[in-house]
């Protein structure tokens, strides 16, 4: 395989390796709105299935009173209906997959960047072999 060949062959690898890491931390940017939406947004919750008069929560961030975190002490459904433990686990589920992503972007925009500066190199001794001659 000649040397441009290559050059052009490891430019599409590191594009395509770029392209991942775009598709990963365009999901994890997915999951972190989700997050927030679990923690900002208000909710309800039913205090026994197709209740027609469901309760209303205040956000999990934003609660001035207790509903959102001590409600279930005072009989209230809204602590049960939205847990912490799914918030976390869609915050740590996006911890691997941005730094996965980060790290394939930052890898293929790298590769990309050395393969054009090996190139411009290489015509640059080309030009400068023809002007000696």
């Amino acid at each position: 395989m000649r040397s441009r060949e290559f050059d052009l062959d490891f430019r599409d690898k590191a594009t395509k390796t770029r392209t991942w890491g775009v598709v990963l931390l365009s999901l994890a940017a997915v999951l972190w709105v989700w997050c927030a939406v679990l923690l900002t947004m208000p909710y309800q919750a039913d205090r026994k299935p197709d209740d027609k008069y469901p309760d209303d929560c205040e956000s999990r961030l934003f609660t001035d009173r207790g509903t959102a975190n001590e409600g279930e002490l005072h009989g209230d459904y809204c602590a049960q209906e939205r847990d912490w433990p799914e918030v976390l686990a869609v915050l740590g589920a996006s911890v691997p997959i941005s730094v996965t992503g980060g790290t394939l972007f930052a890898v293929g925009t790298v590769s990309r960047r050395i393969s054009s500066h090996g190139q411009a190199m290489r015509e640059l001794d080309k030009l400068a072999d023809k002007s000696k001659a």
